[in-house]
């Protein structure tokens, strides 16, 4: 699932007629990187929320990404929407936008953050294969503290789990990448009260969910030191494109 609904209030006003996942970033829609990431991964499936002018990035993707190369061989990623601004009128924020989408996606399934920038990154069957293995609800990707959040998020422990640290802990925190490994099973009790579906539109925060997991021990993490940007402001996106080429 890749998450794109958001208004992106601190891009304006690039993003007054634009929604924040098709602003160009090295000469490509920032959404683009991820479906490119996918589908190079052998993923054959993904679904986008969308709210502010969401009705752009259908228009722009469309069902399906990709080419049929070599001829005979499909090398196609297919897409569907979860319209959260037309059937709510607004966006759900994370956790209510995925129980929204919930009953398109997989048992488990990718999560990624369309105004995030990680062109390194691999979505690597690998890491599905390990997720799968363990008792985990989710498993997240964390990044060096970047300037704009030098306090971290979350702590991580030599054994691999994400840690849900208290706000006078010393211990080092990380920031959440918003790429992630999911489990469908997240989104219903106990971690979560919105119903299947979301039939009401609840908007909800992922981290309280997370959270709440985490102090089971049921949240892992990796340690993620590639190229990576919060594509949150117009001097960002501009500092991005000005360092290509």
């Amino acid at each position: 699932m890749l998450l794109a609904a958001g208004r992106g209030e601190r891009m304006r006003p690039l993003t007054d007629a634009t929604p924040k996942p098709l602003l160009q970033v090295q000469g490509q829609p920032l959404l683009q990187w991820h479906l490119q990431a996918l589908l190079a991964a052998g993923v054959s499936r993904a679904v986008i929320n969308t709210a502010w002018l969401g009705e752009q990035i259908s228009d722009r993707f469309s069902d399906q990404f990709g080419q049929r190369s070599p001829p005979g061989v499909d090398s196609l990623l297919s897409i569907s929407y979860s319209h959260e601004g037309l059937d709510f009128g607004c966006a759900l924020e994370t956790a209510g936008g995925i129980a929204r989408a919930l009953p398109q996606l997989a048992p488990m399934f990718w999560l990624a953050a369309g105004d995030v920038f990680a062109p390194d990154f691999v979505f690597a069957s690998t890491a599905v294969q390990a997720f799968a293995r363990s008792s985990h609800l989710a498993h997240l990707w964390l990044v060096p503290n970047p300037a704009h959040n030098l306090r971290g998020d979350f702590g991580l422990s030599p054994q691999g789990l994400a840690l849900n640290l208290p706000p006078d802990d010393p211990a080092p925190r990380y920031t959440y990448s918003t790429i992630a490994l999911l489990r469908a099973e997240l989104f219903a009790a106990p971690w979560c009260d919105i119903p299947p579906g979301n039939p009401s539109g609840v908007p909800a925060p992922l981290a309280p969910l997370l959270r709440r997991a985490m102090d089971a021990g049921r949240v892992s993490a990796s340690l993620y030191t590639g190229r990576w940007t919060d594509v949150g402001t117009p001097e960002r996106l501009a500092e991005l494109n000005a360092h290509h080429g």
